[in-house]
C-alpha cells in the first residue's frame, strides 16, 4: 500500500485532458476517489473516460461496475465520444460487473443485500482482465439497499479496503442534491474514501456551466478551487486548468507591422511579435478594418494569420476586405490566411476556447485576430468570461505569436466595455478608437493608450476610412474630452493659459 508520506505517494495519470495538471500528476495510485455531482454534471462520463484513457493511452485495463445503467446502454451512450467499449471487451482490456436492476425486478429488502457476492464478482473481473483501474457508478443506487447511515459507512469502508487489497485505483460516483452544500446524499461517503472530487453543473443567468473541484487528496497536493470543463463529441471531458497557468513565457524585442505605417509610428515602431493587442471602440469605428490590415500585413511577409470572426460571416469579411483593397480569397488560397466565422451562441465559452486552441495547433499561425472578443460576453457568466480571456491570452502568449483582439464599447461616444475591464491589465497594447463630434460633424479619433515595454505616441489623431483602407492624420488640436465622450473645442488662448500651469518660473 502507498505510504502516508506525501513524497512517497505516487500519482496515476488519468489521461483526461487538463485534469492531470490540476491534480499535479493524476489520482493517488492504489487509492479510492469519490466523485460527487448533481444530475448532468458528467459523473458517468468522467468515470468511463478514466477507464477509456487508461486503455487507450497507457495500456492499463479497467473494470466498470454499474448499478444503474445496463452495460449495453453505456456502450451505446459512450460510442459518440469515440470509445469502442465492445472492442476493448473482446480484447480482454475491459470488463463490466453488471449490478444494474433487471426489468421488473422486485425491490431488494433493505439490509439483505449480499455485498460479499458483489465483491467476489469484482475481484474475479479484476483478475480476469488484469485491471489497474476501476469505476463504480453509482453509490446511491447501491446504498438504497441498506437501512441506515452507520451500515452504509461500514459497507463503504469494506469496499474501499477490498479495492486497496487488490491494488486498484478506483473512482466511485455519488449523487448530490444541490450544487453547494452537502457533499454527498448520505453524508458519510466522503469520510471513508481517500480522495473527494466534486462536479458541478451550475445554472447562472440562464446559462449552465460545468466545473470540477478537487476537495480532498489525502496525503498529497493538488490545485485548489473550481475549474471549468466541457464535454466534446469524439473527445469526452476536457478540463481547463486556468489557475494552473504559469507566467513563464518569453518576451521578444522583434517588431511586426500592424498594416499601417502611421500606426506603427504611433506604437514606437510596430507591435512586438509576441504581444497581445486590444483595439477598443464603438461599432463602425474601424475595429474590423484594423484587424483586416493586421492579417493582410502578416501575409505580405509570408506570415500566416488565423482570423476568428464572431459577428460577421466569412463572405461578409471577404467582401469588406475587398472594399479596402485586400484579397482574402487569394490569401486563403496561398495558405497564408484561415478565416473561421461562428456565432457565439453555437457553443459554450469553454467549447469556443478549446476550438480556438485546436485551430491554432492545426494552422500554426504567426498571428491571431479575434473580431470581436466582446461578442462572446453574451454566452457566459462574468466569471466564465474572465477565465476564457485569461486562458486565451495565456495560450497565445505561450505560443509566442501576436494576438489582436477587438472589443466593442456599449456607447457610440466614449465608454468602456466589459472586455476592456477584464483584459486591459493582461494586454501589452491598447488602441482606442472614438467618435468625435465637432461643429455638427462626426469624425474618428485613434490613440495608443498603452504600449508595454516601448515609448509610444500620446496624441489623439484623426482616423479616416476610404476605399484604400485606413488613414491616420494629424493630432486633434484645440479639442478636449474626446476619450470621456464629451469633446469640446478649446480656444487657443485657453490652451496657452493651461500650458503656463506646467511651466517652471524663476522666483527672482
Amino acid at each position: 500500500m502507498p505510504s502516508n508520506n506525501p513524497s512517497m505517494i505516487s500519482k496515476l495519470a488519468t489521461g483526461i485532458p487538463g485534469f492531470d495538471s490540476i491534480a499535479k500528476g493524476g489520482l493517488p495510485e492504489g487509492r479510492t476517489t469519490l466523485l460527487a455531482g448533481s444530475a448532468g454534471s458528467a459523473k458517468t462520463v468522467f468515470a468511463v473516460q478514466f477507464l477509456a484513457e487508461g486503455v487507450r493511452q497507457f495500456g492499463q485495463h479497467g473494470v466498470f461496475v454499474t448499478f444503474e445503467e445496463a452495460p449495453a446502454d453505456i456502450r451505446r451512450n459512450m460510442a459518440s465520444l469515440g470509445w469502442d467499449i465492445a472492442a476493448w471487451e473482446a480484447e480482454g482490456r475491459w470488463a463490466f460487473v453488471d449490478a444494474s436492476p433487471l426489468p421488473g425486478e422486485t425491490e431488494v429488502i433493505a439490509g439483505a443485500y449480499d455485498l460479499g457476492a458483489l465483491l467476489a464478482r469484482i475481484e474475479a473481473a479484476v483478475n480476469r482482465v488484469g485491471a489497474r483501474r476501476l469505476a463504480m457508478d453509482s453509490l446511491g443506487s447501491l446504498f438504497s439497499y441498506f437501512e441506515n447511515h452507520a451500515l452504509i459507512r461500514s459497507e463503504l469502508f469494506r469496499i474501499s479496503t477490498a479495492l486497496k487489497l487488490m491494488n486498484i485505483t478506483a473512482i466511485m460516483t455519488a449523487e448530490r442534491t444541490q450544487e453547494y452544500g452537502d457533499i454527498s446524499r448520505y453524508g458519510v461517503e466522503e469520510f471513508v474514501v481517500d480522495n473527494v472530487m466534486i462536479l458541478r453543473n451550475v445554472l447562472d443567468g440562464e446559462k449552465r456551466r460545468r466545473t470540477l473541484e478537487l476537495l480532498k487528496f489525502r496525503g498529497t497536493n493538488h490545485q485548489k478551487g473550481e475549474y471549468p470543463l466541457t464535454v466534446l463529441p469524439g473527445q469526452g471531458i476536457v478540463v481547463i486548468p486556468l489557475s494552473a497557468i504559469e507566467l513563464k513565457q518569453r518576451s521578444s524585442n522583434t517588431r511586426i507591422a500592424s498594416g499601417s505605417h502611421e500606426l506603427d509610428t504611433m506604437c514606437g515602431g510596430g507591435f512586438f511579435r509576441d504581444s497581445i493587442i486590444l483595439v477598443s471602440g464603438a461599432t463602425g469605428c474601424g475595429k474590423t478594418l484594423i484587424s483586416t490590415e493586421f492579417a493582410a500585413s502578416g501575409a505580405s511577409g509570408d506570415e500566416r494569420c488565423l482570423f476568428l470572426a464572431f459577428e460577421e460571416s466569412r463572405d461578409q469579411l471577404t467582401r469588406n476586405a475587398t472594399g479596402w483593397g485586400k484579397d482574402f480569397e487569394d490569401l486563403e488560397s496561398r495558405g497564408l490566411l484561415k478565416v473561421i466565422a461562428a456565432y457565439p451562441e453555437t457553443m459554450g465559452l469553454e467549447d469556443h476556447l478549446i476550438a480556438i486552441k485546436m485551430a491554432i495547433d492545426e494552422f500554426q499561425p504567426n498571428r491571431v485576430a479575434v473580431d470581436s472578443l466582446s461578442a462572446l460576453e453574451r454566452v457566459s457568466t462574468v466569471k466564465g468570461y474572465r477565465e476564457f480571456v485569461i486562458g486565451l491570452t495565456s495560450f497565445i502568449k505561450h505560443r509566442e505569436i501576436a494576438g489582436l483582439f477587438t472589443a466593442t464599447t456599449p456607447r457610440l461616444i466614449g465608454g468602456e466595455s466589459i472586455t476592456e475591464a477584464h483584459i486591459s491589465t493582461i494586454t501589452d497594447s491598447i488602441i482606442l478608437l472614438r467618435y468625435v463630434e465637432m461643429f455638427g460633424e462626426i469624425t474618428r479619433g485613434i490613440t495608443v493608450l498603452k504600449m508595454r515595454g516601448s515609448a509610444h505616441d500620446k496624441e489623439i489623431r484623426e482616423f479616416s476610412i476610404d476605399a484604400s483602407g485606413m488613414h491616420i492624420g494629424q493630432a486633434f488640436r484645440n479639442v478636449t474630452g474626446i476619450l470621456s465622450g464629451h469633446p469640446r473645442h478649446v480656444e487657443p488662448h485657453e490652451i496657452k493659459r493651461l500650458d503656463t500651469l506646467f511651466t517652471d518660473h524663476d522666483e527672482g
